[in-house]
């Protein structure tokens, strides 16, 4: 003889299956329109973008709708970060969603006109020109955020463009607005376009230490581009140490071309570079490029002549040994002449 909890199980049983057989059987649980979706926390999505989603269920039983699967599809719509979907007896569809919130403009080709945006993970986001002019966006532009890379690639390099951006923010001004473009191709290297008077000028920041390196970088360009008038780059990675580059006049190129990998290939030392130090507070200093040389001291062949004439008359007994002159060392730059200035200034 079965017990009451057994009958009472059995009876809600039946009753859940007629019900859900009735409403499935129910026009009023039919979601007649897409004016049955219902979306909140949508701002620059319109419902237009959202609806695509749910346009089989339209005609359909509510109950038939996989609320799990629409969610997953809506969080595939770039603008979407989160995503909820919730049926709401007896025929609407509630869909709220969280917007992807734009950190950055992007152009993902240099010579492509078109400028978008990228929020903090990478996600590359559109938007209409006019509505972009709308919200008055105020940032500066990234390249090397290629759609064609890994997400998680685009997500590191957009993590160190906000770690420079939050530095030189951390004060009272705002200096990220002073910056036109960062190059993010190399996640170790932050490439930084400063705008300055008769051209850009094309500064290394590297992947830490931002706020002093563009401390520094304010602090001497003047002088720097007073010296060298041509300045096309500055690398600050360095420790005690700024590297200068020099540009064509005609083309604008850093010289020299060719670059510390065509050098090493040659088998030559140069210095195409002019190095000027500078005292900041950096620590993990990298070493210099190859292209940069101290300057070395060599013996002439007469100098070695002479020594030699000199022990063998020492040997003879023939000559008293005279005392040794302090000679100054020869300074001699190897490989191809350079129009490329090399000093040392300090602060």
């Amino acid at each position: 003889m079965l017990s009451a909890a057994t009958l009472s199980l059995v009876a809600l049983t039946v009753a859940g299956y007629l019900l859900r057989r009735h409403i499935l059987a129910d026009p009023d649980f039919v979601l007649a329109a897409s004016s049955d979706v219902q979306v909140t926390g949508a701002s620059d999505l319109s419902r237009n973008q959202l609806l695509p989603v749910f346009s089989q269920d339209i005609g359909k039983n509510l109950l038939t709708v996989p609320i799990g699967e629409r969610r997953r599809q809506l969080e595939q719509v770039p603008w979407v970060e989160r995503a909820t979907v919730m049926r709401v007896l007896p025929n609407q569809i509630r869909v709220n969603v969280v917007e992807r919130t734009p950190i950055a403009f992007v152009r993902q080709t240099p010579d492509d006109p078109r400028v978008g945006l990228v929020d903090a993970g990478g996600v590359l986001l559109t938007m209409p020109a006019e509505l972009m002019a709308q919200h008055h966006y105020s940032f500066p532009v990234v390249t090397g955020i290629d759609a064609r890379d890994p997400l998680a690639e685009r997500q590191k390099r957009m993590a160190v463009y906000q770690r420079l951006v939050r530095e030189l923010d951390s004060g009272p001004t705002r200096l990220s607005a002073q910056i036109s473009e960062i190059d993010l191709r190399d996640a170790s290297d932050a490439r930084v376009l400063m705008p300055e008077p008769g051209g850009d000028i094309l500064a290394h920041f590297g992947a830490d230490h931002f706020l002093e390196r563009f401390q520094t970088y304010e602090q001497h360009i003047g002088e720097w581009r007073q010296q060298y008038p041509r300045l096309a780059t500055v690398d600050l990675r360095y420790d005690q140490q700024v590297i200068l580059r020099q540009g064509d006049q005609q083309t604008g190129a850093s010289q020299p071309q060719g670059g510390s990998e065509a050098l090493k290939g040659a088998g030559q030392a140069a210095s195409p570079v002019s190095t000027a130090t500078a005292q900041k507070p950096v620590s993990q200093a990298a070493e210099p490029p190859e292209t940069v040389k101290k300057n070395v001291a060599v013996e002439k062949p007469r100098d070695r002549a002479v020594k030699a004439q000199k022990r063998n008359a020492a040997a003879k007994g023939k000559v008293k040994k005279p005392a040794a002159k302090k000679k100054p060392a020869v300074k001699r730059t190897v490989g191809k002449p350079s129009t490329h200035t090399q000093s040392s200034t300090g602060e």
